[in-house]
């Protein structure tokens, strides 16, 4: 217990910096489109907003999942993350549609741009910040098993990039003197938004449709439950799911006709101990069952 209450603080710190940061992040990338008038920073703008939200969701997503298990959510509240990493997939996307929107318009009418120096500076800043604190959310989100702060730190890499190829082409553009480059980079802001967006709805949606474990995982737990599954017969139908940061494990479980309940009962319990050291974040179901359900395949009991 003191283990998840360390790991839930963690969650919720990291989301209340991520907040933080991206107010004021928006404030410094806003301010370099005010001085410049350059389309392609408002877009770079405009992503920042969808980071405050969608930091702002994570936060409640991170608060609401930590609660405890209750008669209507009997399984918990870890799916809620799955919902946030929904609503930040969906915000990218309308905001990468908003800023085609503003391109476009600018594509056949590029405008100059005033202060084109300090507003890159103050742009290229403002990433280098973005770039420090998405590190940060995707390495502890990882080790926190959080998909929405993992969600909110690939789509802060996807801001990173796009803003360094936004700072790199502007610099070019005014030493080239093409102003048409300005709008054309909100574009390609616009495509690698679009991208980012589709790459974190397709992963949480994975987690609503309860995705199974990778391929190396599952190995991991049939070897566990063959090692340790000792006065059994065999172990069939293993499946799993994932929810946030618990991994659901099921199966079950052929013991001989004449073992008793107690005996039986053991087994499990080595078997839990045995997942559960692995993965503390496991809840594991276990159906036991007389011999004669034998299937003669599945797990073989070392």
């Amino acid at each position: 217990m003191r283990g998840e209450d360390t790991m839930h603080s963690q969650s919720l710190k990291l989301a209340v910096g991520s907040l933080v940061v991206g107010v004021i992040v928006l404030g410094l990338k806003y301010f370099a489109y005010w001085i410049t008038g350059s389309v392609a920073l408002y877009s770079d703008a405009l992503e920042s907003i969808v980071n405050v939200v969608t930091a702002g969701v994570a936060l409640l997503a991170v608060r609401i999942s930590a609660k405890p298990a209750d008669a209507n959510h009997p399984f918990g509240h870890h799916k809620v993350e799955y919902f946030s990493a929904v609503i930040e997939g969906v915000m990218i996307i309308v905001a990468a549609l908003l800023i085609v929107h503003e391109a476009y318009g600018n594509l056949f009418n590029p405008r100059p741009f005033s202060a084109p120096v300090e507003g890159l500076a103050v742009n290229g800043f403002a990433s280098v910040i973005n770039a420090v604190w998405c590190w940060l959310l995707i390495t502890r989100g990882k080790r926190v098993r959080s998909p929405a702060l993992v969600a909110d730190g690939r789509h802060l890499l996807t801001d990173v990039v796009s803003s360094g190829g936004v700072v790199i082409g502007l610099g070019l553009a005014v030493m080239l003197k093409l102003p048409i480059l300005d709008p054309a980079l909100a574009l390609l802001v616009a495509v690698n938004i679009l991208w980012s967006g589709w790459q974190v709805l397709k992963e949480s949606t994975g987690g609503l449709m309860d995705e199974a474990v990778s391929d190396a995982t599952l190995k991991r737990i049939r070897q566990i439950i063959s090692e340790h599954a000792d006065g059994a017969l065999e172990a069939h139908d293993v499946r799993t799911r994932h929810a946030g940061k618990m991994t659901f494990i099921e199966f079950h479980l052929v013991v001989p006709g004449e073992m008793s309940v107690h005996q039986a009962h053991e087994i499990c319990d080595r078997i839990e101990a045995a997942l559960h050291e692995d993965d503390e974040h496991s809840w594991i179901t276990i159906h036991v069952e007389p011999e004669n359900k034998a299937k003669h395949s599945g797990v073989v009991v070392l």
